[in-house]
């Protein structure tokens, strides 16, 4: 009879568990806050280290072309691969 289409009812299931109990409650948002400060602490201070580290960059490339110039060479930075 089964393959008829007979339905036999299901039973719902009730709540055996507060649902209050199962919340993560303050202790759960204090640790995801902490983590966003110290993600968003962590981008900022990359941020600054590559900013720093493309300045040194340009400062280098300015001293090389200052030395350059003085020495009397070309002042292309791509005449080394070039020739």
């Amino acid at each position: 009879m089964l393959l008829l289409g007979e339905n036999t009812p299901v039973p719902t299931p009730s709540m055996t568990v507060d649902p209050e109990s199962v919340t993560p409650g303050f202790a759960g948002f204090a640790m995801i806050a902490l983590i966003v400060v110290v993600v968003a602490l962590l981008i900022w201070d990359m941020n600054r280290r590559i900013r720093r580290v493309r300045y040194r960059a340009e400062v280098r490339e300015q001293l090389d072309a200052e030395e350059a110039a003085a020495r009397g060479e070309a002042t292309d930075p791509d005449a080394d691969a070039k020739g």
